[in-house]
């Protein structure tokens, strides 16, 4: 049986990624999103929860569930903590993804989107890659209206990221986002161009 041909979603910051993501899932293709599916593993996985408390302490949960503020305030300038809580969390959601990828072995096409696709080594689980990108002015201006972050903010997230040159050597295919064409149309060629190299 044809196993589906897994395509990695990654970009830095502002780049455009999730809004491709989004075009792909409108047009009836099926995202794996790392952000959102470690949210959810945080709050459901027990393995994953008791891990989370053993490091960071049991307060770290509340009757909500994970104290994401709380525990951003711990791991924001604590370059170690962060290294902890990542071990912890990437080799869950690795996890969740091959069985995701399992569990839809039925599609023609995985997609899945990652900021830290390339840092996690989770480029080694993927068939092909596609880079988001945008010029870096771009991408400031982007990110300052989205998250209402002042300039200076901004740098210092895209300084803590992959450079986006690297990505871009790494990768399969790269679309830039900053031009006239709207993004539905980009996914829709994008669809027809990876259909007709996998008929």
């Amino acid at each position: 049986m044809k196993q589906p041909i897994v395509i990695g979603i990654t970009g830095g910051i502002g780049g455009g990624k999730t809004t491709f993501s989004r075009h792909l899932a409108h047009c009836g293709e099926l995202v794996y999103d790392t952000d959102l599916e470690a949210k959810v593993l945080q709050n459901t996985n027990e393995s994953l929860i008791e891990k989370i408390k053993e490091h960071f302490g049991a307060d770290i949960y509340n009757l909500s569930g994970l104290n994401r503020a709380k525990l951003a305030k711990i791991v924001f300038n604590n370059p170690e903590k962060l290294q902890v809580l990542n071990s912890i969390v990437h080799p869950a959601v690795i996890d969740d993804l091959k069985r995701w990828i399992k569990e839809h072995s039925d599609r023609k096409f995985l997609f899945m989107e990652s900021a830290i696709l390339f840092e996690v080594n989770l480029n080694t689980l993927m068939d092909k890659i596609v880079v988001i990108t945008a010029p870096e002015d771009v991408r400031i201006a982007r990110v300052m209206k989205r998250d209402g972050l002042d300039e200076e903010s901004v740098r210092a997230r895209i300084r803590n990221q992959m450079p986006e040159i690297d990505k871009i050597e790494k990768a399969d295919w790269v679309f830039d986002t900053d031009n006239d064409i709207l993004p539905s149309q980009r996914v829709d060629k994008f669809l027809k161009m990876i259909n007709s190299i996998y008929p």
